[in-house]
């Protein structure tokens, strides 16, 4: 039976069963379409990213003696819509079987669904067999609890994996969590290794996509490319990840500072979310190497490091899958405001998000505090649109992908599902922003000034965010002493607070 199996751009699962076997009635097709480029505005390099890692697995899937058809995006024959491209090669190839793996974005999997349904020749749907967990598992784990929490996730899959795990009940280091380590501040040492070099030219797809008018964000090297887009490649640093960083993962995963883009953390994070790397090699990898190193490397530092991949990523998925289509119009706070435009450019006088965001322009690249506690942080507490937040997300960072954007931006930093993702609205005034990093040192604000011009903005914007917001978050056990704090306010000091924080509100381009 002549098949056409559908490969999508973030399916490039090397260990997956369909490739097990060759059959000269199997036609794989891949395609860089400007459906993919144009439902948000993605950094250059992400676009770049996925079309090298395209082609590299296109270019194996061929050594292997598979038969593919792969459409670039300036071939003349490519529609640039996934409908329109399968109509075309299933007449093309008279195939009698159309098969393609589960896609990991809403959106996609609709449109196959909805495709498939139209079809009159037979249609398969696969795993992808990159997840720990399927689409339901995260909905009936929860099923009947009261609260979804992460932290029960968690165990229950160390369990189910045995992963650092004595005995069926007994964590390896007498506790589950090791996260009250994972919180110290860099100060300069120890000193922090350079960052692994991969020599990667894209100028040729680089100069293919600008030919195309594809409209992108951010900047590129094109000749020292520094992201993996192979297997290979892939593998070489996760292996330099457990033998130059992970001694100091953990202890200093949520610090951040303005001479250091990567820290100790692994850039692991596209091979991953492309599915070069299966997670559970990435774990089995790091716990090995790990346990082979006890002398020199903490379990706090691998922990921390098992928990974001075993725990919230899965997590994060299952809730995707869970609560998906309405989460994408999730805004239970009820915030309106436009996404400033500073964070297109970089250009504000606050150092922590004039570097963060720098640096996710010019690097299309920042770990998860960055993320969370100066960018998302900001747009929560000027009340911005979550729906501005999430297209801004999902288009400058490289490992973005909906499933895994939405429900970290929507749900654990914007608080726009009430409360699914995160126990409690992850807002802080400027007092965090300076214990875990060195951004507030040369800033043209003081952190320790609360209403004057030269005041750090996230005080008074954290103060007038809890004033306005009381309502939603009343109820909220985790937000009571902060309620507390702010019910004893002296009500002159408070108003001077709200007024500094509405002038930011309405113009904050101008700080």
């Amino acid at each position: 039976m002549k098949t056409l199996r559908l490969l999508l751009g973030d399916q490039l699962n090397h260990k997956h069963s369909w490739y097990e076997n060759t059959n000269d009635n199997i036609v794989y097709f891949m395609a860089e379409m400007k459906q993919e480029t144009n439902y948000v505005k993605h950094h250059i390099q992400k676009v770049v990213a996925f079309f090298k890692s395209m082609r590299s697995f296109s270019d194996w899937l061929q050594s292997e003696k598979h038969q593919v058809v792969y459409y670039t995006l300036d071939d003349s024959q490519n529609q640039h819509d996934l409908v329109a491209n399968l109509k075309q090669l299933i007449k093309e190839y008279n195939i009698e079987k159309f098969e393609y793996q589960l896609p990991d974005e809403y959106r996609l999997d609709e449109q196959l669904t909805d495709f498939c349904d139209e079809l009159d020749i037979e249609t398969e749907a696969f795993d992808t067999e990159h997840f720990l967990t399927s689409r339901t598992d995260f909905t009936q784990f929860f099923e009947g609890k009261k609260q979804m929490v992460m932290e029960y996730f968690y165990r229950d899959m160390r369990k189910k994996y045995d992963i650092m795990m004595l005995t069926e009940k007994n964590p390896e280091g007498g506790k589950w969590n090791f996260d009250q380590s994972n919180r110290k501040k860099w100060k300069g040492t120890p000193e922090i290794p350079a960052a692994k070099t991969i020599e990667n030219s894209v100028a040729e797809i680089y100069e293919m996509i600008q030919k195309a008018d594809i409209e992108t964000i951010g900047s590129i090297d094109v000749e020292n490319f520094d992201w993996t887009t192979n297997r290979e490649d892939s593998l070489d640093l996760l292996d330099y990840f457990c033998s130059t960083l992970l001694v100091h993962f953990g202890d200093y995963q949520d610090a951040m500072h303005t001479e250091e883009h990567f820290l100790f953390h692994s850039r692991l994070s596209f091979a991953m979310n492309s599915k070069m790397l299966h997670p559970k090699e990435v774990i089995e990898t790091v716990v090995s190497y790990w346990r082979s190193n006890k002398d020199t490397i903490e379990i706090s530092q691998v922990e921390g490091f098992v928990r974001q991949i075993l725990g919230w990523r899965e997590y994060m998925r299952g809730m995707y899958w869970k609560q998906m289509p309405n989460y994408r119009t999730l805004n239970k706070l009820n915030n309106t405001n436009s996404l400033p435009n500073f964070y297109w450019t970089g250009n504000t006088k606050m150092n922590c998000l004039k570097h963060a965001i720098t640096q996710s322009l010019e690097k299309s690249y920042a770990h998860h505090i960055q993320r969370l506690m100066i960018t998302g942080n900001f747009a929560l507490l000027a009340q911005v649109h979550p729906d501005a937040v999430d297209e801004w997300y999902l288009g400058i960072y490289i490992d973005a992908i909906e499933w895994v954007e939405i429900t970290n931006t929507r749900g654990m930093s914007q608080f726009a599902d009430g409360g699914l993702v995160a126990t409690k609205p992850y807002v802080s005034s400027g007092s965090y922003i300076n214990k875990m990093s060195n951004y507030c040192k040369g800033c043209a604000y003081k952190v320790s000034k609360k209403t004057e011009d030269d005041a750090c903005p996230f005080n008074s914007l954290y103060w007038n965010f809890l004033d306005e917001k009381r309502t939603y978050l009343k109820d909220n056990q985790r937000m009571s002493m902060m309620f507390s704090l702010l019910d004893k306010m002296d009500e002159t000091k408070l108003e001077a607070l709200k007024n500094r924080a509405q002038a930011i509100i309405a113009n904050p381009d101008d700080y």
